[in-house]
């Protein structure tokens, strides 16, 4: 069996063990999270920089793909990719580190994912599908920006899990 416990890191991780404990002997455990960011956004930024050298570039950096020799610019900003890289890795202990950890501690082996794109529930369910999920565990609510507005990732992956889901509730 390989259950699938998804988490931006507001589930709580004993409340969460003390439900998935029950199915997880003799299964594969994987910790899921996913981080949202924008790659049009910002594959759109290179391009109207590429476009418009001449930008004034503020002091803080904000824009992506500029050259080390650009006045006001930290000659040593190693660019949005690696920025992104370690935001990512921070976003993967913070979200996913107790959790894991937990699971661990009560028995489980555990292994963590972390997928970055646009839409988390469409990204979860291709996971779910790919790795041939048993069961989906995932929060009723979450950190998401529109939570309750548009409806929530838990609302939309247990409508199209291929496979059994344990909706928590806090």
């Amino acid at each position: 069996m390989h259950i699938v416990v998804t988490t931006d890191g507001s589930l709580d991780p004993d409340q969460t063990a003390a439900l998935v404990a029950p199915h997880a002997e003799g299964s594969a455990v994987t910790v899921l999270t996913v981080i949202e960011i924008p790659h049009r956004l910002l594959a759109d930024l290179r391009s109207v920089y590429g476009e418009h050298r001449g930008l004034a570039v503020d002091s803080d950096a904000e824009y992506v793909g500029i050259s080390p020799k650009t006045p006001g610019v930290d000659p040593d900003f190693p660019g949005d990719d690696a920025i992104i890289n370690q935001y990512l890795a921070n976003q993967k202990d913070e979200r996913t580190g107790p959790m894991a950890e937990t699971l661990q501690q009560a028995g489980m082996e555990v292994t963590v994912e972390i997928i970055d794109g646009e839409n988390a529930p469409r990204i979860i369910l291709e996971y779910l599908r790919a790795n041939q999920a048993d069961l989906v565990v995932l929060g009723a609510k979450g950190h998401g920006r529109f939570e309750g507005m548009i409806g929530s990732t838990g609302t939309k992956v247990a409508r199209h899990a291929p496979c059994s889901v344990l909706l928590i509730r806090d």
